[in-house]
């Protein structure tokens, strides 16, 4: 799992709360807690997806083109971190005489993508509203 995942939902989180829907790169930096450069990455992403639109100048920013009743967190994570639950190292080597050795990444490998299909699967159940949801039940607002 990647940092931009959490980024990404935190601000799509952030975008459905407002009422406007639209925020500055700064504004979601100050609320999600990183530098702004960091967000403008995710962001730039998320535009490329269609989950939001960017406006220039003074009083723009990104605003939310997707509905958040309706997008899930697994389609944020296909998006942002499909594949990053998977290790880029597992330990062994098929080339190895010992059959630990020489079949343990292959194994790991498969162990790994059913784990990743299983939480994408849980993520496909919650949607960004859920999460805003789940936000106000906090009663932080």
């Amino acid at each position: 799992m990647n940092s931009e995942f959490t980024i990404a939902v935190h601000s799509l989180v952030y975008l459905a709360y407002l009422p406007e829907r639209m925020a500055s790169s700064e504004m979601i930096a100050d609320n999600v807690g990183t530098h702004s450069a960091r967000v403008r990455k995710v962001m730039s992403g998320l535009r490329k997806s269609g989950f939001v639109d960017t406006r220039e100048g003074a009083g723009g920013g990104y605003r939310l083109t997707i509905d958040p009743d309706v997008v899930t967190l697994g389609d944020v994570y296909r998006v942002m971190a499909q594949g990053s639950f998977i290790p880029s190292w597992c330990s062994g080597d098929p080339g190895m005489d010992c059959v630990v050795g020489s079949n343990m990444n292959q194994v790991m490998f498969g162990i790994f993508c059913t784990a990743e299909k299983q939480l994408e699967g849980y993520f496909s159940g919650i949607t960004i509203s859920d999460v805003l949801k789940q936000i106000h039940a906090c009663g932080c607002d």
